[in-house]
């Protein structure tokens, strides 16, 4: 891949032995390089001021600014970086407040590092990324807590398609265009034009937003 296309990483985790790690697991990939590290939010916020990262991947919990906090100031910076919340299973609560601060994604601390690395590279390209092993009980706990679907998300859903509808299911179920297709039995790039035409239906900035909807519908339950 050509330098300049190398997408640009910021490392945010108060553990300097998860950040090395991590680190480490994304500079083995051609296709990204760590240009800063930052231990809390604060200098998660002034790494990204000074090096423009394409991708910030924020760990949830953090002392003093926590990723929550984080996201919603990176997100607000004139170049933002798109972001990518770490989080475990303990940290179901979080997501609903992550998604809005304007999270594209969230990742287990122990993902397989080839699936961090393509997740990444999704997140630089526009995409979402939902890891299926966390998916579903994280947005599970979101619709309990989500309030009523508002008129205009009533209405939006109900102009969607039968077939737009199960698209809408099972990128609730954090499947990607792939996995979609396959249980669909249609070609990856027919998923990838519905699923752009259901975000712009929904009015969703990505699939992470999208899988919200569905669940706080009870469209997944």
């Amino acid at each position: 891949m050509n330098a300049a296309k190398v997408i640009q990483v910021l490392m945010a985790d108060d553990s300097e032995i998860v950040r090395r790690g991590l680190i480490e697991v994304l500079e083995s990939s051609d296709e990204l390089h760590v240009v800063a590290q930052a231990w809390d939010g604060h200098s998660a916020v002034e790494a990204a001021r000074r090096f423009s990262p394409d991708v910030a991947l924020v760990d949830i919990r953090m002392p003093g600014m926590d990723g929550l906090k984080a996201t919603r100031e990176l997100r607000a910076l004139p170049h933002p970086p798109r972001v990518v919340i770490l989080t475990t299973f303990g940290e179901d609560e979080y997501v609903d407040e992550a998604v809005r601060a304007g999270a594209s994604g969230f990742l287990l601390k122990d993902t397989p590092a080839e699936h961090l690395i393509r997740a990444i590279c999704d997140v630089a390209e526009g995409k979402a990324t939902l890891d299926p092993a966390v998916t579903g009980r994280l947005l599970d706990t979101l619709a309990l807590q989500a309030p009523q679907l508002t008129p205009s998300e009533q209405k939006a859903l109900a102009s969607l398609t039968e077939r737009e509808l199960e698209v809408l299911r099972l990128v609730g179920r954090g499947l990607s265009n792939a996995d979609i297709g396959k249980l669909l039995h249609i070609a990856e790039g027919t998923v990838k034009g519905q699923v752009s035409r259901l975000l712009a239906k929904l009015g969703a900035d990505n699939r992470v937003q999208a899988a919200r909807l569905a669940y706080r519908s009870g469209l997944e339950r």
